[in-house]
């Protein structure tokens, strides 16, 4: 069940990065954080291992040297926000430039303000 869950999350934090550019740092490590109870640094080396191939290998490589990378959620993550960033994209391309904007804006306040409320 987990590994549905984080790949509903890699989906999520897909499709928000193909509609309004964010995902790993602002999606994905405080729902590892507070959703699946990952410290902070096993969050941040796991969205950095997902995200691996793209970009941070050499930053993922350092946390996992540490000790902080979950490999297996690390790639459910993946496949999830794969498919969902192809989605945010084609719907994010048909939707009016400021309405995105507000769109971005509110994420970024919704998460800033979980983070804050919560302190995790």
């Amino acid at each position: 069940m987990i590994d549905i869950l984080l790949i509903v999350t890699g989906f999520i934090a897909g499709a928000l990065s193909g509609m309004v550019g964010v995902g790993g740092g602002i999606v994905i490590v405080p729902a590892l954080v507070l959703l699946f109870g990952f410290s902070q640094k096993h969050a941040q080396g796991t969205t950095l291992a997902m995200l691996a191939m793209p970009v941070g290998i050499l930053a993922a490589a350092t946390y996992f040297k540490a000790g902080f990378v979950e490999i297996k959620a690390s790639l459910w993550l993946a496949l999830g926000f794969v498919v969902g960033a192809l989605l945010g994209a084609h719907y994010a391309v048909r939707v009016p430039d400021h309405i995105m904007a507000r769109a971005f804006g509110a994420v970024l306040l919704a998460v800033a303000i979980k983070m804050l409320v919560l302190g995790r």
